[in-house]
């Protein structure tokens, strides 16, 4: 996909007008956009685990799978910023199903194609009716579920950095969570139909998704550390045997 429409119409976490009734200045909101932004929503305690969870996993990847971890499941526990948040739109029964941390630096600065998040981690591998392909990444078991899965998930965004726009935000279309599981010779021609919103944070804030949106990000123009803890809910249970992997 052309370098080009990731840079375009940036938004900056805000809607300019546009077409279906869009108000000119109007702030992103979850149910009609699929993503949301809650300022200085983390703790002073939250931040430090996040710095130590940095810390302890190393730097020299894109991104790195916690679940398992005890500081992942502690940043996502019953009393915790994020499942607060995840069960305010998926009810009591959300937990946490998959988390990664992103630590994009000078050494690391990569850039991400537009796309949907289509699989989910499990235990273990069994062959049921509409689960597949299945894959392997740092030693966990992914698979692509029904796309009815992804579009009942949230996905919540932790920033321990702030992100501006040179320092490559994450980049969505809003109301693509609505589209369904978009092909991938369409999801240009519905990016430029839906534009595009930049997703910019200061420290302590946490950005909300609806998981199937479609999303990207631009290598940094001037790269600084920008970590985040990217964490997937869900409050489905999934059928037998398979079992989610649960951070």
């Amino acid at each position: 996909m052309p370098n080009d429409l990731a840079k375009a119409k940036p938004w900056h976490g805000f809607l300019p007008h546009q077409g279906g009734g869009i108000e000119s200045g109007c702030q992103l909101i979850f149910e009609r956009d699929g993503a949301e932004r809650y300022r200085s929503a983390l703790s002073i305690e939250e931040l430090q685990q996040i710095d130590m969870l940095s810390d302890t996993v190393g730097r020299d990847m894109a991104g790195v799978r916690l679940n398992g971890h005890p500081l992942a499941s502690s940043l996502t526990g019953p009393t915790s910023t994020l499942l607060r948040l995840a069960r305010g739109h998926l009810g009591l029964q959300a937990r946490a199903v998959r988390a990664v941390l992103f630590d994009k630096t000078a050494e690391t600065n990569w850039a991400l194609g537009w796309h949907q998040d289509r699989t989910i981690v499990v235990r273990d591998r069994f062959d049921v009716a509409g689960f597949g392909p299945w894959s392997r990444k740092s030693g966990l078991q992914h698979v692509e579920p029904p796309f009815s899965f992804l579009d009942r998930m949230v996905t919540l965004r932790a920033h321990l950095d702030p992100c501006d726009c040179d320092n490559a935000p994450l980049l969505i279309a809003p109301g693509s969570h609505q589209e369904g599981r978009v092909p991938v010779e369409i999801i240009e021609g519905t990016i430029s139909r839906l534009g595009i919103a930049t997703c910019l944070a200061a420290t302590g804030d946490v950005w909300l998704y609806a998981t199937a949106i479609l999303h990207a990000s631009n290598a940094a123009i001037q790269p600084k550390r920008r970590r985040v803890l990217q964490v997937d809910f869900s409050a489905d249970e999934l059928p037998p045997p398979l079992e989610w992997c649960l951070v």
